[in-house]
């Protein structure tokens, strides 16, 4: 056994049984696709700011381009009619995430989905920071509805789906009522005495936290755990080591965005939201908080064509390959790479556990999150990626979208895909000259038989 089946051995030792146990583990997996549910929402939010902001502003790029701020002197004002999806989405992320956790894990593991969400959220509430009084009316503070509210969404959420489950399963809390009764009835009878154990016992524990942290639970868990995360989320290297875990798990033939979602989303979800935020009120990407995250650097940088910027793959293999089996993936990949869907080269060149490709796989992104990184934060020649753009807008249009139309930030995304392109260039040629020699010896065999 050589080096490079000896290292895919240990490789494969290692993480497929790690990943494959992530991936089936219940609170992940709740927390995970609670995020990919709320995506089209804050999806939402996020292109409602980019239409306000480059096409409803005079100062926007699509408005300067076509002098929209001359032909309707009023331009900015209707920014009024699609500001409101932020409030509906991004605005209050944390209160969505909640319900969606809670209903999650309850569904997992047979309990009430629809009743422990709801209880989920009351939970949320019932530990929220106290009513502000202003003028003699009370107001409820937005701060922790949003990404800074995240981390207490995600505890609430997993507590509330395990207590559910384990309460509603006993029958000395169950209350029966009649068969003649609605079912809707029933449904609530059956756990009104779990949903009241649970939220009385959270508003005993805020009572007593909130003697020690004035703030409440939502305060000190921010303090404590969501701060201190979301400030090593602001190191490159943080975005680097995510990339890297998973372009391993895809080697292995491991889905890597879905695997780490749920610890990546925790981490980076603040960040682009404050981004957000930031451009929602001044209009600009430049000078956005946060100029490191994940979406900004790794999805506007090191994912054209998908994980492993395989779009640089296929044309590197339209340049370089001779091999017609490779070729021809490559042809019938093009089209989904173009809007960064790349399982069709993944497994069908293959990548996945392909000694020839796994280099180039795990090297191209980060060498792409680099040369972000240098324009955006050490150069500045770039604005920050603050814009959210959809996941399969092609290739280097995400960084020039991102940035509110920054046409420095397109030419970086350009050079970003040729130097994907060189760097997988050797190993395709190594791979068509491997490729043409078992099809001599294949021949060779064939004449000799």
């Amino acid at each position: 056994m050589n080096i490079m089946d000896k290292f895919q051995a240990g490789i494969e030792k290692i993480l497929v049984p790690i990943a494959s146990k992530l991936n089936a583990q219940r609170h992940i997996c709740a927390i995970r696709d609670a995020f990919i549910l709320t995506f089209p929402l804050t999806m939402a939010g996020s292109l409602m700011i980019l239409l306000n902001f480059v096409l409803l502003s005079p100062d926007g790029f699509v408005a300067k381009i076509f002098k929209l701020g001359e032909i309707f002197p009023n331009l900015s004002d209707y920014q009024a009619i699609f500001s409101p999806v932020l409030k509906g989405s991004t605005d209050i992320l944390a209160i969505l995430v909640v319900f969606l956790i809670a209903r999650n894990l309850a569904k997992q593991l047979k309990a009430d989905d629809l009743l422990s969400g709801l209880t989920a959220v009351s939970v949320y509430f019932i530990i929220y920071p106290n009513y502000v009084s202003v003028e003699g009316t009370n107001h409820l503070v937005t701060k922790y509805m949003g990404a800074q509210g995240l981390f207490v969404a995600i505890i609430v959420g997993l507590v509330v789906g395990e207590l559910m489950s384990i309460l509603s399963k006993s029958d000395k809390l169950e209350i029966k009522m009649p068969e003649q009764v609605p079912p809707a009835v029933a449904r609530t009878f059956k756990v009104l005495l779990p949903i009241i154990i649970i939220t009385v016992s959270f508003s005993i524990l805020n009572f007593i936290v909130q003697k020690v942290a004035p703030g409440g639970l939502h305060e000190l868990v921010y303090n404590v755990i969501q701060k201190p995360l979301t400030s090593l989320g602001k190191n490159v290297g943080s975005v680097i080591g995510f990339a890297l875990v998973s372009q391993l798990l895809w080697i292995m033939g491991i889905h890597g965005p879905n695997t780490i979602a749920a610890v990546r989303d925790t981490m980076f979800a603040e960040a682009g939201n404050a981004n957000l935020a930031y451009v929602a009120s001044n209009g600009s990407a430049w000078g956005a908080p946060f100029p490191v995250t994940w979406g900004g650097l790794n999805d506007a940088f090191a994912n054209y064509g998908g994980s492993g910027c395989t779009l640089g793959l296929i044309i590197a293999i339209f340049i370089f390959s001779k091999a017609k089996d490779q070729r021809s993936i490559a042809k019938l990949s093009f089209a989904p790479g173009l809007f960064n869907i790349n399982e069709s080269i993944i497994f069908g060149l293959p990548i996945v556990l392909n000694p020839i490709y796994i280099i180039p796989f795990i090297i191209t992104p980060i060498v792409n999150i680099l040369i972000g990184y240098t324009a955006i934060v050490i150069l500045e020649i770039i604005p920050p990626i603050a814009y959210g753009v959809p996941w399969t807008t092609p290739g280097p249009l995400i960084p020039f979208l991102g940035s509110g139309g920054n046409f420095m930030a397109l030419l970086v995304g350009i050079v970003c895909l040729v130097v994907s392109v060189c760097i997988y260039a050797p190993f395709v040629i190594a791979s068509s000259k491997a490729t043409q020699k078992e099809m001599e010896l294949k021949r060779e065999k064939e004449q000799i038989s």
